[in-house]
């Protein structure tokens, strides 16, 4: 496996094919089956040259870690009216999140695989944490408003998380094939589930 044709020459070059490589061997192989000899000759560099960018594997992982959380977060939050009414924040924040997912799916997938890992760092921990407290602030605040069921948002949130990342791991592995009317019916179907029923008390 090599991710690129030509030897990168210049040290940024390096930098971004090492990346490359670790992302699709993490993905594929996980953290402990990847051996940093593999990752650079898929990156096409010396082993040597790994260590003169990333202290170790675990310093690589944590790179790439953070490199796609905040890209993830990105994508969620740039351009994000938090304003508009429940109803249309979570269609909002479905499309942004289904819109990352098919653009970047090894890097979706390397998020999935890899968060809450032992090898992870102070940092890339506390970029979690970060990433998370506007999603739950939202949640909260459309409890508050009556629009989302009183159900601890941490845990209509992983309800969420985990129905997409179940919709867009079948996609991946065959055995369902993702359309924008399957997106739209899944998403349907999960603000009938968070949404506060007619009727019920706050």
């Amino acid at each position: 496996m090599n991710v690129h044709s030509q030897p990168p020459t210049t040290a940024e070059d390096r930098h971004e094919a090492i990346l490359a490589a670790a992302l699709e061997l993490f993905v594929d192989r996980g953290f402990d089956g990847t051996s940093v000899p593999a990752v650079a000759q898929a990156a096409g560099v010396a082993t040597g040259t790994i260590y003169r960018h990333f202290a170790n594997k675990e310093a690589l992982v944590n790179a790439l870690y953070q490199r796609w959380k905040q890209r993830l977060m990105q994508a969620l939050t740039d351009g994000f009216d938090p304003a508009l009414p429940p109803r249309e924040l979570f269609r909002d924040f479905w499309r942004r999140l289904s819109g990352f997912a098919a653009r970047e799916p090894r890097a979706l997938a390397f998020l999935e695989l890899h968060h809450h890992q032992p090898y992870l760092d102070a940092d890339s921990r506390a970029l979690e944490q970060h990433s998370l407290a506007p999603i739950h602030a939202l949640v909260q605040s459309a409890q508050r408003a009556g629009a989302v069921r009183d159900t601890p948002a941490e845990a209509l949130m992983a309800m969420v998380w985990g129905a997409f990342v179940g919709l867009f791991k079948a996609d991946r592995d065959g055995h369902l094939e993702i359309s924008p009317t399957i997106l739209d019916a899944i998403e349907e179907s999960l603000w009938n589930a968070v949404k506060r029923p007619q009727g019920e008390q706050s």
